[in-house]
Formats: C-alpha cells, structure tokens, sequence
C-alpha cells in the first residue's frame, strides 16, 4: 500500500485574487510525479470577510464561491466551478483531496437578536462573573444571498453557546449564552482554561440536536457535490469528541471509500493531550502532531545545544504513530500568524527528512516549502514586517525516495547528542532500494551504519549532492556515512540516484 504523502495546498497570505483552485488544477500533474498523493485545501465556503478570507471565519458552509454575499461572489480562492475542476483534476492524477471544515464557530452573521448572557472569567471559563442580563449580538444567520437554496436553515442564538461581543454597549468579552441547552459550555475532555469549550465568534452549541442535523445534512451534501476524500477539521480542541465521532460517522457511512480524517488539536507541550482526544474519539481521527512541530522549532532555535537523541520526545507520533500527522510548519505556525513558531530555515531540511523518509507518521509538507513565499504583516510590534519563505531545495529528493524506496526494515541510530541517522534496509527484490539518513546540528559528522548483507559492495551517493563521495558498503552493508554541519545527506544506491 503506498503510504500517504500529504500536502497542505495554501498558506495565510496567499494572494487573494481567486486562483488557488485554478493554480492547483494545472499543478496536479506536477504533484503526483513528485509523490503527493493526497492535498489538504483550505475552507472553500464563505467567510466572514468574503473574498479576501483565508475561511476559518465560517459564514455560509454552503456558499463554495456560488453567491454574491460579503461583497463576493467568489472566495478567496476562486469560484466553486474553479474548485470542483480542480478536484476532478487531482482525482485525475490519483491525488485524495481532503477539504478543511469549521464547525467549531460561525461568523459575520446578518441580523442582530437580544440575548440573555452571564459573563465569564477568561482565564477560568467555568466561573460566572456577572448575574444573567440581555445584550444585543449578532447571532443569526439568514444567507440572503443564497435565498434558501442547498438548506434553508436558519442560525439564531439557540444555536450557539457563547459569543464575544456585545453590540448595543459596545464591549467585548467572554458571554455564555443562557439558552435551554445549559447556562454554560459543553463538557471538553481536557481542563485548560477550565472549559475551553469557548474560541473565538459565535460558538456553535452541538447540544441543539437541529444544529448536528443540519451539521450532518452539510456533511452529505458537501461530500455529494466535491466528493472529496477526507476532512480535515479545525480547532477540535474546542469541541466535544461526542461530535466528532457522530458527524465522522455519519459521513463514512454515505461513502464506501475510506475517509481521511484529521483533526487541529493544538498543544505543543503535552501529547498526552492529544492522546486523551484520540482515544476519545475511538481512533476516528487522526491529529496534527503539534508538539513535535514545537520540538523542530526549539531544535532549530538552540542549534548544536539541542539534544537530537529527544527530537521525537513528547511527541504524537511517538507514542501513536499511525495516527499522527506530521509537520514542519502550517499556516498558523508561519511568521506574523498567531501561534508563530517557524523552524528556521537552516533547519527544516533536517525536519522534512525526519518526518518524510521514516516508517512512522502520515507527513504533511507546507505549500511554502515547496514553492516558496512572499508577504507582508504587521507583528506584534506594532510594525510592518516583509518575510521571504525559501523554497525548501531538498524536498523533491525526499518526495522522490518517499515514492520509490520507501521499503525495508527501519534501524535508527539516535547514539549522539548532535549527530543521529537511520537506515531503511531496502530489499533484495528492488536491487536499488535501500538509503541511509544522517544529519548534524552541530559540525561536520558522520555514523556508521549498516543496511544488511544483501546490499553488500552497493555503490551510495548523496541524493541531496550535499556531499559528492562516493561509498562502498562493506560486507555487512554498512559504512561510515558522512555529512556536512548544521545539514542532512541522504545515501541511496548510485541507480536509483541516476533515475532522479
């Protein structure tokens, strides 16, 4: 079975002038040669700020670029036409889809409504700080523009659970909507901040059995139009598993294919956490591993003072590796963007390889390490800030050995505090299969390691051309594996570099 490559298919500041779907359909062909077979895709519905939303402020999940509501027709990234081209594109070329969806919130609702709410403390979303009194909030949604086509569905306040502005005084905070679904949040199967139930906009309240009906109504019409091959679902961490194990059935069971599934639960210090969730939902869902993105951003901060023999520590893929979904960065990550934490450049060739040429982990490579960006946002400072992203150059030598050699037994070396490497043995059937990784945050290094017999008197080279030697192996099929400081070289038999 080929084992999934995914590739997360925008970043923030992507421009937003409608041409993701339109760039994607003609790079379709282009991915599956490099060995992506899979692409995550951000929101294709409606947000809040219409055609220039990312699409994590959700307004109108039935809106994929079809009607003129928030000032567009099309979002961000083009018309729904454009979208399901580009679909029907990458189906073409053996690339699964996998479509983001936030059901966590809604917001840029069209209509005001009066709402009993009780204020709550932010650091400790348990604890009420005023009696129950009214304001005026934007809570309902009636989607003129669509006019009732797909789902006439109306969103008011008894769809939601809380809200974070309060129209008629002016103020903004934490309310708890007092509604006939409970005076507080739902029950989160982690206690941080509390209940951290509460995000950001209108929370939609799943204890409404209308709003996860028409969640699931959503479901199958959305997989019935794209027919996409998978969801990845933001900010889980926000919402109750019983959820997301009810609408991840309830899709799985319209289709006979099986579903990727991947959820955002982001904390980087405690993979038990995510662990907590993944066993919550029964191993529906995969999950981002966050804390070891967050152990690729430390290592590149410290350099020759992180200890690589730990890389993997408190880390998802570690401790539940077929459900981790490895990364390096992601658009939240990126520089400028609220949970900013970029691995340094230096450092993410280091990273791809340790999450793309290894048996454990489903990786997923950031659209900017593979071709690059440019943009400009204010910081925290107050300033404007221009970052350039690099093109990652030793990613297309990765995917390719990812494609075609990723076979054989796995043996890691994680023997020294600076310098680790791993081998994939290969096999006796694919005379060119097998390669060695080993990479150095500190000065030039090298390991000794074996791959077996069967590879005895192979020829290796470096596939990254980091190093030009060339190596013989020796009767146990092994050698001493070199490369430079502070990088990464990959040793594979001199035929299979010769086909890249």
């Amino acid at each position: 079975m080929t084992p999934i490559t995914l590739a997360q298919y925008f970043h923030w500041y992507y421009p937003a002038d409608g041409s993701l779907w339109n760039q994607l359909k003609e790079e379709a062909p282009e991915l599956a040669k490099q060995g992506i077979n899979a692409v995550w895709l951000p929101p294709a519905y409606k947000g809040a700020s219409g055609g220039y939303s990312v699409g994590y402020d959700t307004y109108d999940l039935f809106d994929l670029g079809e009607f003129d509501q928030k000032g567009s027709v099309r979002t961000k990234y083009g018309t729904k036409e454009e979208y399901l081209s580009a679909i029907e594109a990458c189906h073409q070329h053996g690339i699964k889809v996998v479509a983001d969806v936030v059901f966590n919130h809604k917001a840029g609702a069209d209509e005001l409504e009066k709402v009993t709410v009780r204020r709550m403390d932010p650091s400790n979303r348990n604890e009420f700080t005023s009696e129950p009194f009214e304001i005026e909030t934007w809570t309902k949604f009636t989607f003129p523009g669509r006019a009732g086509k797909y789902s006439n569905f109306i969103w008011d306040y008894h769809c939601f659970s809380g809200i974070d502005w309060a129209e008629d005084i002016k103020e903004s905070g934490i309310f708890s909507i007092q509604n006939e679904y409970g005076e507080g949040w739902e029950e989160m199967p982690h206690p941080e901040l509390g209940n951290y139930d509460y995000l950001m906009s209108a929370d939609i309240d799943f204890r409404n059995p209308q709003v996860r009906e028409e969640l699931k109504y959503w479901g199958r019409w959305f997989l019935e139009t794209t027919h996409v091959g998978g969801f990845r679902l933001d900010a889980i961490k926000h919402m109750s598993p019983n959820i997301i194990n009810e609408w991840v059935d309830h899709v799985q069971s319209i289709t006979q294919d099986h579903l990727f599934i991947v959820g955002e639960y982001w904390n980087v210090h405690d993979a038990n956490a995510l662990k907590e969730y993944v066993e919550a939902t029964s191993g529906r869902v995969q999950l981002f591993d966050a804390p070891l993105h967050h152990n690729f951003f430390v290592a590149s901060r410290m350099g020759k003072d992180y200890d690589l023999r730990h890389i993997f520590d408190n880390s998802l893929v570690n401790i539940i590796p077929e459900l981790a979904v490895t990364l390096v960065d992601n658009h939240d990550t990126q520089s400028l963007q609220e949970l900013e934490s970029p691995v340094e450049a230096w450092f993410k060739p280091l990273a791809y390889a340790l999450i793309l040429l290894r048996m454990q982990g489903t990786p997923c490579v950031f659209y900017p390490a593979l071709y690059g960006a440019h943009y400009k946002d204010k910081g925290e400072d107050g300033n404007e800030h221009e970052i350039w992203l690099a093109a990652v150059e030793e990613l297309p030598a990765f995917l390719y050995l990812r494609k075609t050699s990723l076979v054989g037994d796995q043996h890691d070396y994680f023997d020294h505090p600076n310098c680790i490497g791993w081998v994939r043995s290969g096999t006796v059937e694919q005379a060119d299969s097998g390669f060695a990784v080993v990479l150095s945050n500190g000065t030039d290094g090298w390991k000794y390691m074996e791959l077996g017999a069967h590879k005895a008197g192979r020829k290796m080279v470096d596939l990254t051309k980091h190093r030009t030697d060339e190596i013989t192996l020796n009767e146990k099929g092994g050698a001493e594996f070199p490369c430079n400081a502070g990088s990464v070289s990959v040793w594979v038999t001199t035929e299979l570099a010769q086909n890249f």
